[in-house]
Formats: C-alpha cells, structure tokens, sequence
C-alpha cells in the first residue's frame, strides 16, 4: 500500500523536476533568443510550463530575494527549489530501495 503511493509521489516530483528543467531551457531561449516567436502550440506549452512552476518559484522569491552583483542579478530561488527537490526525491525513493531490498 505504502509502496503505491511511495511510487505515485516519486512520479509527481520527478514530472515536476522535468518540467522545472523545462522552464530553466525555455526560459535562457526566451532571453537569448529575443527575436523568437513561439507558434500557438509552443505558446501554449510555455503557458503551462510557467504556470505549473511559478507558484513554488514566487513563494520562494519572497523568501529568498535574487542577489544584486553590481549591474547582474542571480535567482536562486530557483537553485534552491532544485535543490528542495531532490531531497525530496531522496526521501521518497529511499523507503523504496529499502522495501525493494527486503524481499
């Protein structure tokens, strides 16, 4: 039973980290690539990426404020919820490892 559900919590976080590192690509082809014009499919991808994964990023950033070197501005909010995520990860898949060692 627990296994289950270990299983279906590990698959959400690991869909989420996918779509966090979808957000992380498009968002550098979105700032170097200013002259792109995503088509109405790509649009609503970007749409759905962003909206999946602002709302831990925004709860975040009032936390945890970019910081300001001179002229340049560094988010980690961002850093951090990778980071938040993969421990995560661990403790959900740990519980696993084990129950699949016991057998």
């Amino acid at each position: 039973m627990f296994s289950i559900l270990f299983q279906v919590l590990y698959l959400v976080l690991y869909v989420f980290l996918l779509v966090l590192l979808a957000r992380f690509v498009l968002g550098a082809v979105l700032q170097y690539g200013r002259r792109w014009q995503p088509g109405r499919g790509a649009a609503v991808g970007l749409e759905s990426v962003w909206s999946v994964t602002d709302p831990p990023l925004k709860a975040l950033r009032r936390v945890i404020p970019p910081l300001r070197i001179g002229t340049v501005s560094i988010d980690l909010a961002s850093l951090v919820l990778l980071v938040i995520l993969f421990v995560l990860m661990e403790f959900v898949l740990r519980p696993l490892i084990h129950q699949s060692n016991s057998w």
